[in-house]
């Protein structure tokens, strides 16, 4: 690098500035190690031997007792010598430490003034030469008159300023390179001394440093556009709210907040459950249809007294039973009724590579004509109203309802994230050709996809089915398909398969639920609200797209 400006630093006088610093906590660094050398390094590496003997298949019961054995001794002893140096090690890193605390700064500062100069020139430089480039283009058209020369002539000089800005943006890199690089020198430093061990302000402090590094205005936009664009549109109905329906209602209160959180409880259960299916590529069209289902078969169980309506001409009463055993009945019969249904959309899929579209469309179709005809499409009336109060007591204000949602997040997190299923699921969605022949079962994991969905499946229309006191019927839950696959389109579950978080999943349903909501209050109507939602499904799978296209 040659310094055109004295207050830019060459690499040389780069270098000269941080030499004092890398010599002074180098020569501590020699002697940590030196102390290192029989003491923490034995531990660790004595410690992987443990490990590895642990996994080891090649030596007997003995034979491993009789290593462990010698290797526990050894460990005893390493960890003696690292008790033993280890107030030394201390005060050479305190020492190491405030040397970089005092004389760091005064190296970052000279190159970071350095890194701001240079980016200014770096413009500098491109003006210029796009100044340069304008003039010529204008010399040479002047002295040119066939018009496929001046075309040819445009399309020249547009390839000369797209290589100047090329050429900027490699020259802005290499000054971001340059200060980045200094900036982590220092914590490079700190993680010799300390063996990785940071304290929570020196991570956080690297972590937004990291951000900031890798910043990308366009790829910013197309993981967080919508979201932003979605918060716009809820502080401006905070706003307007107020002025259309008066100062009294306010649309961001404590009283509001939980009510969106008790009314998308129920609706996690179902994205969660769809989340699954959408991350193996596919989806579900049977959502609404298996709400409706399970909200009749627990009011039908849980119903106070005598059934009302007939189950193909069958009146039942289940009054006979204790309450706690009606309730737990209702969950299992709901659970089973669900699961059996995934698991049939599931065979299809997975056995004949049946688009999950079409089986679960078939699925639909058969649970709503089943229902309808068997009961008639009535509705079955309310529950014993002493459940809600067992299973979802208020403490307060507070519905606790919303805690059955959190373990519900808390448990599919964890099967996705810590499980052998759960990576499995997500090798099959990126790809199921590569993951069939890496030995995984693609068929086995397809329909554990669909048998999870059934059992969220029908947990959550229990659980909605015990809020809304019962009212089941054929009908109920329909759209709710649509809700759920939105909300995992919105909350980040790519259809392109294998790319999801269980947070996405999460915000998608508050969203959604909280966009409702808000739109109910200011009274728009419900007819209206479908194409707030078609919008902002039609803007995420753009969005989707635009990020495939681009990983591609």
């Amino acid at each position: 690098m040659v310094a055109t400006n004295s207050k830019i630093l060459t690499a040389e006088q780069e270098a000269k500035l941080r030499q004092p610093i890398d010599e002074y906590v180098g020569g501590i660094q020699e002697k940590i190690n030196a102390l290192r050398a029989d003491g923490t390094d034995q531990v660790v590496d004595i410690q992987n031997q443990l490990d590895n003997l642990k996994r080891d298949r090649i030596y007997t019961a003995q034979e491993k007792q009789a290593r462990a054995a010698k290797l526990q001794a050894a460990l005893k002893k390493a960890k003696e010598i690292e008790a033993k140096n280890k107030p030394q090690i201390d005060k050479l890193i305190a020492d190491a430490e405030a040397y970089i605390k005092a004389n760091y700064d005064k190296y970052y500062q000279a190159v970071d003034a350095s890194c701001k100069i240079e980016k200014v020139q770096a413009q500098e430089k491109y003006r210029a030469a796009v100044a340069e480039l304008e003039k010529a283009h204008q010399q040479t058209l002047s002295k040119l008159s066939d018009p496929h020369e001046i075309k040819d002539e445009k399309y020249v000089y547009k390839n000369r300023v797209f290589d100047a800005k090329m050429q900027l943006a490699k020259d802005q890199q290499m000054v971001k390179d340059r200060r980045h690089a200094a900036f982590d020198h220092k914590y490079h430093l700190i993680d010799l001394l300390r063996m990785s061990k940071f304290t929570i302000g020196e991570s956080f402090a690297q972590r937004w440093e990291n951000y900031k590094y890798t910043f990308n205005p366009r790829d910013f936009l197309l993981r967080n556009g919508l979201y932003i664009a979605i918060i716009v549109i809820f502080i401006a109905l905070c706003i307007i709210t107020p002025i259309v329906k008066g100062p009294s209602v306010q649309l961001l209160t404590v009283t509001n907040i939980l009510n969106i959180l008790q009314q998308a409880s129920p609706r996690m259960f179902l994205a969660l459950g769809v989340a699954g299916l959408i991350l193996l590529a596919g989806t579900d069209l049977s959502i609404g249809r298996m709400v409706g289902m399970g909200m009749t078969t627990a009011t039908i169980i849980m119903h106070q007294g005598p059934n009302t309506g007939s189950v193909f001409g069958h009146i039942f009463d289940f009054t006979g039973l204790p309450i706690v055993v009606r309730i737990i009945l209702a969950l299992l019969v709901c659970i089973v009724l669900c699961t059996i249904f995934t698991t049939i959309a599931g065979f299809f899929t997975a056995k004949f590579k049946m688009h999950p579209f079409i089986s679960t469309m078939a699925n639909m179709l058969v649970i709503f004509g089943l229902v309808t005809y068997s009961t008639k499409g009535v509705s079955f009336g309310a529950i014993d109203s002493t459940i809600p109060n067992m299973i979802i007591p208020r403490i307060g204000s507070f519905p606790t309802i919303i805690l059955w949602a959190v373990a519900a997040v808390a448990i599919v997190w964890f099967i996705w994230n810590k499980t052998t299923f759960g990576k499995n699921l997500y090798a099959v969605g990126g790809n199921a050709e590569a993951a069939a022949v890496s030995g995984l079962s693609v068929f086995w994991v397809t329909v554990g996809a669909f048998i999870l969905a059934g059992i969220l499946y029908g947990f959550g229309s229990w659980l909605e089915c015990i809020r809304m006191f019962g009212s089941g019927s054929a009908a109920y839950g329909q759209g709710w398909e649509m809700d759920a696959i939105a909300a995992c389109v919105v909350g980040g579950i790519s259809f392109t398969g294998g790319i999801g978080k269980i947070s996405g999943v999460v915000v998608g349903v508050f969203i959604f639920t909280a966009l409702t909501y808000s739109l109910t209050t200011l009274g728009i109507d419900a007819n209206l609200q479908f194409v707030f939602s078609g919008i902002i499904i039609l803007v995420a799978v753009m969005l989707d797209c635009l990020k495939y296209v681009q990983k591609k």
